[in-house]
């Protein structure tokens, strides 16, 4: 590659960087179906084994993800809104509970401690009323203003439409698609690209694997654990709690308040607060010392204090879709940065 090229490749790739970053907005629905089909592919790789044609084996693959979708989908709504009608008819002898049984022990701690007790124990019902019309009054709000927000709903819907119809098209071609990017590279650098992806894809793929069986892992022992405790719809939380885990801290943090909600409408106690938090943070420790390091072990080859960082700064760089891809990312990175410290140690720089 004489200089010409080289001054080419490199604003080419300047104005592709520019062309990403304006873009920005409309990236997300074909990442996600990047993903989606990035996920599907060995799937699709393997019904082809079977001797099926590649289009037909991605329709089976893109018709089992619809099904599994909806099919949690139409088990999830109803009992949410099961939930949220009992929290609304509970909630009176929840405040009733509260105010007659746990305030007076607050107080009565407060004082002990030297504290002044200020916690209202007659009047907490008409507080929580008056401010829960505040904050019905602000969703209400909200809630008018998105609806009010034309381009917001269009641009919502455009987006769920174009999800499956770009997964479908990238399933059906990613071979064609690998094979034109093999044919763009440079002869001279085809053969390590190509090595240098394939070890890319080993460790998405291990990864992956992993973050699968720690979620199902993570599901099964919060449903039991908050089922055992006789948390109403423990299954139905656990099994969020875990799904909700392939994005670091959102399934411990949903899975935590929606079980202390469940907790406080059925037994109107602390202490089975107590016990849900305590659950939650056991399982939490055990994913990060047992489960994480067992079933995915170091292939990715991240130290914890890079884990944190990558997820705080894929988040700050592209919000939810940063903070969800960080650590697939990270590990492509680490592949690289292993590459150039090979390079390094071999090289002249080194001696």
């Amino acid at each position: 590659m004489n200089t010409i090229q080289r001054c080419w490749l490199t604003v080419g790739m300047v104005l592709l960087v520019l062309a990403i970053y304006a873009l920005k907005s409309i990236f997300e629905p074909f990442l996600i179906a990047a993903l989606l089909a990035y996920l599907g592919n060995p799937l699709v790789c393997r019904l082809q084994r079977w001797r099926l044609p590649r289009t037909v084996a991605v329709i089976i693959v893109f018709l089992w993800m619809i099904i599994i979708l909806g099919l949690f989908l139409s088990l999830l709504i109803p009992l949410l809104q099961k939930q949220l009608f009992l929290l609304s008819a509970k909630t009176p002898l929840l405040i009733t509970s509260i105010q007659q049984a746990d305030l007076p022990i607050l107080n009565q701690l407060l004082n002990n401690f030297g504290l002044s007790p200020y916690l209202p124990t007659a009047s907490l019902q008409p507080l929580v009323t008056q401010h829960w019309h505040q904050i019905s009054g602000y969703l209400n709000a909200f809630w008018h203003s998105l609806s009010q927000s034309g381009n917001a709903i269009v641009s919502f819907i455009v987006d769920i439409l174009l999800i499956p119809v770009v997964t479908f098209y990238l399933l059906r071609d990613w071979p064609l698609l690998l094979t034109q990017l093999e044919t763009l590279l440079p002869k001279r650098y085809a053969a390590n690209t190509m090595r240098l992806f394939s070890q890319c894809n080993e460790v998405l793929g291990a990864f992956f694997k992993g973050q699968l069986l720690v979620m199902l892992c993570l599901g099964g022992i919060y449903s039991l654990s908050l089922t055992l405790l006789g948390i109403p719809f423990g299954l139905l939380i656990g099994l969020i709690a875990g799904l909700l885990s392939i994005v670091p801290y959102l399934g411990f943090s949903v899975g935590l308040v929606a079980a202390i909600i469940a907790a406080l409408v059925q037994f109107h106690t602390w202490v089975h607060i107590l016990y849900v938090v305590l659950v939650f943070l056991l399982v939490n420790a055990l994913e990060g010392m047992v489960l994480t390091p067992w079933l995915v072990g170091d292939k990715i080859g991240l130290h914890p204090v890079a884990v944190i960082f990558a997820i705080l700064a894929g988040g700050q760089l592209a919000g939810f879709i940063g903070i969800l891809i960080a650590l697939p990312v990270a590990a492509v990175l680490i592949v690289f940065l292993r590459e150039l410290r090979h390079h390094y140690l071999n090289g002249a720089w080194a001696r």
